[in-house]
C-alpha cells in the first residue's frame, strides 16, 4: 500500500521510516490495545495472520505541500494512487498543511488524510471543511508513537482497500442491473411486437379477425347501440387471375386505406381474410348505419392505379344492428352480418343489405342441433376418433388427441365446429365433456404406453370441483394421471387468472399433463406462460399453414418454439400437412408434430393398431380427400 508522508522536518521523516521499517520494538500490550482501538474505529474484523504481508507499506516522502500535490497527481495518472497521506500543518516556506490537504482531496476523493502536528493553527472543523468528508480525515498529535503511526496506517489501508473493493462490486452490480433492464426492455419489445403480429394483418397492418372478434365482444358488453358490417370486394378473383397475386395484394392495401378514410370516426376496421373486411361503429339508428355503409361502398366503387393498371373495384356489404335493443352476441353478429353480405351479393353486388330473420335458416337448424344433442348419447350417435401425436425424431407415437364426432340419422355428420359452440351455449358441454373423457380413458387402457389428450372448454374448466371431477373419472378408469393430458385455451384461464393458476397447479400436483392449445391466437403473453403450470404449448394450425406463404407466420412459429424450449416446455405443432412443413418444424426444434401428413383422425380400432406399432412414417397420413373431410376437426 502506498503511503504519502508530507513534513518539512528531516528528523520526522526518519521517525516515519522507523515506523514503517517492519522492526517495531513496541510492547505487546500496547499493540493489542491499539489493535482493539482500530477495530472499534474502523470496523475491521479479526486480521488474518497474513495481513501485514497483504498490506505491505510503500512510503513516499515529500518535504513541501506542493511536492505532495504533484506526487498525488502523478500517482493518479499512473493508476497507482496513495491510500493514506500523513500531513504536517506547518511547512514553511510553501503552502501549509490545510491547503495541502485541500488540494490533495480535490485530486483524490478516496484518499485518507491524517493531520500530524503539535500546533493548532487550524481547528479540525476548519480542516474538515476544505479536506473532508469527516470520515476520511484523522488527527495524530506530535510527538507521535511508532505504534500510533503504524496502526493508523494499517487500519486506514485496510479501509481504503475495502472501500475500493466495495466500489468495484457496486459498479459491477450497476452494470448487471443495467444489462438486466436492457434485457427486460428487449423482451418487452419482442413480446409487444409478437402481440402486434398476432393481432394484425400482415398485408395491411389492420387488425385481424382475432383482434376484431375480441374488440367486438368488448363492445357487446356496453349498453349503447352499434352496427356491425361485413364488406367483401366484388370480382376480386378476376384481379388475381388477370394481373397476379401481387396486384391483388396491392388492391387489398388500397381498398383498406379507402375504407379507413370513409368510415365514421371511431370505427374499427379489420381485415378478416382474403378480400373480406369487418367493421363496427356506434349507431342507434339503422338508417344512419345504412347511410354510413353506403358511403363506404360508394368510396370503393372507383378505379385504383394498381402496378400501372387502372383497376375498377366495387364492394358489397352486410349490416346488422346490435346493442341495447339488438343482438349482443359477437359470434351471432358476425354470422348474421355474413348472411346479409351473402344476400347483398345475390342481389347484384355493390349494395348494402340489413340482416333480416328470413335470412337465418341456420337458426332453425341450430335449434334442431341443440335438441338433438340432448338425445345423442342415448341414440349412440357420438363416437371418438384419435389423431396421433408424434415425436419429431423417429416419429414415434407418444400420444393421441381425442376428437368427438356426431353422426345423426337426419343430418348425417355434424361438424364439431357447429355442435360444440351450441353445446357450450346450452351448457350441454358438461355432459358431452364427461362422455368424451370417460370413453377416452376407456380406450387408453388398450394402448401400450401413450397418453391421451382431451380438450376442455372454458365452461368446463370453470366448473366447480373441476379437479376432483377429473380425478374421480381417472380413478374409476384405473388410469395413471400421467397418461392424461388436459388441453385448454388461454380463454379458459384469462378471466380468473388466480383461480385458474391454482386449478392448474392442483392438476399438475396430481400428475396430469397440461397443454396450452391454439397458442398464439388468444391472450398469449410471457406473463401467462410464467404464471401457469404448463407442460407444453400447441402452436395453432393457422400459423403452420401460413409458414410457407407469410414470413410473419414463420417468425411466430420460430419464436414460440424457442420460447417453449427456453422455458423447458414441449412444443406440439398442429396441422402439419406437408413434408416441407414437417422438415421446417423439425429444424426449428418443435418437440412433437401432429397433422394429416402423419395420420388423419382415425377410429378407436385403428388407433389401437397405431399405438401398438408405436411409430409412423410420413406416408402414414390420410389422402387429400381425407384431409379435406377432416379439416374442420
Amino acid at each position: 500500500m502506498r503511503i504519502l508522508i508530507v513534513d518539512d522536518e528531516p528528523a520526522v521523516h526518519d521517525s516515519y521510516r522507523f515506523c514503517f521499517s517492519g522492526g517495531r520494538s513496541v510492547p505487546a500490550e500496547t499493540r493489542d490495545a491499539l489493535d482493539a482501538m482500530a477495530t472499534d474505529l474502523f470496523g475491521a474484523g479479526e486480521p488474518d495472520a497474513g495481513d501485514d504481508a497483504a498490506f505491505a507499506f510503500e512510503p513516499h516522502h515529500c518535504h513541501q505541500g506542493l511536492d505532495a500535490v504533484a506526487a498525488v497527481e502523478r500517482a493518479i495518472a499512473d493508476d497507482h494512487p496513495f491510500a493514506v497521506a500523513f500531513i504536517d500543518i506547518r511547512m514553511p516556506p510553501g503552502i501549509d498543511g490545510r491547503e495541502t490537504a485541500r488540494r490533495i482531496r480535490a485530486l483524490d476523493p478516496d484518499i485518507h488524510l491524517v493531520i500530524v502536528t503539535g500546533y493548532s493553527d487550524f481547528s479540525p472543523v476548519e480542516i474538515s471543511k476544505v479536506a473532508g468528508p469527516a470520515d476520511k480525515i484523522f488527527y495524530i498529535p506530535k510527538p507521535f508513537e511508532v505504534a500510533e503511526i503504524s496502526q493508523m496506517a494499517l487500519a486506514l489501508c485496510r479501509r481504503w482497500h475495502n472501500d475500493r473493493e466495495l466500489a468495484a462490486a457496486r459498479s459491477l452490480l450497476a452494470a448487471q442491473v443495467e444489462a438486466l433492464e436492457e434485457k427486460s426492455a428487449e423482451l418487452a419489445a419482442n413480446e409487444s411486437l409478437a402481440m402486434h403480429i398476432a393481432m394484425h394483418d400482415a398485408l395491411t397492418d389492420a387488425p385481424n379477425r382475432v383482434a376484431f372478434l375480441r374488440a367486438l365482444a368488448e363492445r357487446c358488453r356496453q349498453a349503447r347501440g352499434f352496427a356491425t358490417a361485413m364488406l367483401d370486394l366484388d370480382r376480386f378473383k378476376l384481379v388475381n387471375d388477370t394481373l397476379g397475386h401481387l396486384a391483388g395484394d396491392e388492391l387489398i392495401r388500397e381498398v383498406c386505406g379507402t375504407i379507413q378514410r370513409s368510415v365514421p370516426q371511431g370505427t374499427m376496421v379489420a381485415r378478416l381474410g382474403g378480400d373480406e373486411f369487418g367493421l363496427f361503429f356506434d349507431s342507434e339508428d339503422e338508417a344512419v348505419a345504412v347511410a354510413a355503409c353506403e358511403k363506404v361502398v360508394h368510396a370503393c366503387a372507383t378505379s385504383f392505379n394498381i402496378l400501372g393498371h387502372a383497376v375498377r373495384c366495387g364492394a358489397s356489404c352486410g349490416l346488422v344492428m346490435g346493442g341495447a335493443t339488438g343482438e349482443r352476441d359477437p359470434t351471432d353478429l358476425v354470422r348474421r352480418a355474413d348472411m346479409a353480405l351473402n344476400d347483398a351479393k345475390r342481389s347484384g353486388r355493390g349494395v348494402v343489405r340489413v340482416f333480416d330473420t328470413h335470412m337465418d335458416e341456420g337458426i332453425r337448424i341450430r335449434r334442431e342441433i341443440e335438441e338433438g344433442l340432448t338425445q345423442a348419447l342415448a341414440r349412440n350417435e357420438l363416437s371418438l376418433c384419435f389423431q396421433p401425436i408424434v415425436g419429431r425424431g423417429a416419429l414415434d407415437v407418444v400420444g393421441f388427441e381425442a376428437l368427438v364426432r356426431w353422426h345423426t340419422a337426419e343430418h348425417g355428420a355434424v361438424s364439431p365446429a357447429i355442435f360444440i359452440p351450441i353445446a357450450e351455449e346450452s351448457h350441454l358441454i358438461h355432459d358431452l365433456g364427461d362422455w368424451v373423457l370417460d370413453h377416452a380413458l376407456a380406450e387408453l387402457r388398450h394402448w401400450p404406453g401413450q397418453y391421451v389428450s382431451v380438450n376442455f372448454s372454458p365452461i368446463q374448466f370453470r366448473r366447480s370441483h373441476f379437479v376432483g371431477h377429473i380425478m374421480d373419472s381417472v380413478k374409476r378408469a384405473g388410469i395413471d394421471p400421467g397418461r392424461v393430458q388436459i388441453e385448454i385455451t388461454e380463454t379458459a384461464i384469462f378471466d380468473d387468472a388466480e383461480r385458474a393458476s391454482k386449478t392448474l397447479c392442483d392438476l399438475r400436483d396430481l400428475g396430469f399433463r397440461i397443454a396450452l392449445d391454439d397458442f398464439g391466437t388468444g391472450y398469449s403473453s410471457l406473463y401467462n406462460i410464467r404464471k401457469f403450470a404448463l407442460d407444453c404449448l400447441k402452436i395453432d394450425r393457422s400459423f403452420i399453414d401460413g409458414m410457407g406463404r407469410e414470413r410473419e407466420s414463420a417468425a411466430i412459429v420460430h419464436s414460440i418454439i424457442h420460447l417453449g424450449r427456453a422455458l423447458g416446455l414441449g412444443v406440439v405443432a398442429e396441422g402439419v400437412e406437408t413434408e416441407a412443413q414437417a422438415q421446417a418444424l423439425r429444424v426449428a426444434g418443435a418437440s412433437h408434430l401432429q397433422g394429416f401428413l402423419f395420420s388423419h383422425p382415425v377410429p378407436a380400432e385403428e388407433a389401437r393398431a397405431l399405438a401398438a406399432q408405436q411409430w409412423l412414417s410420413l406416408s402414414s397420413g390420410g389422402s387429400t380427400e381425407d384431409m379435406a373431410e377432416s379439416v374442420q376437426a
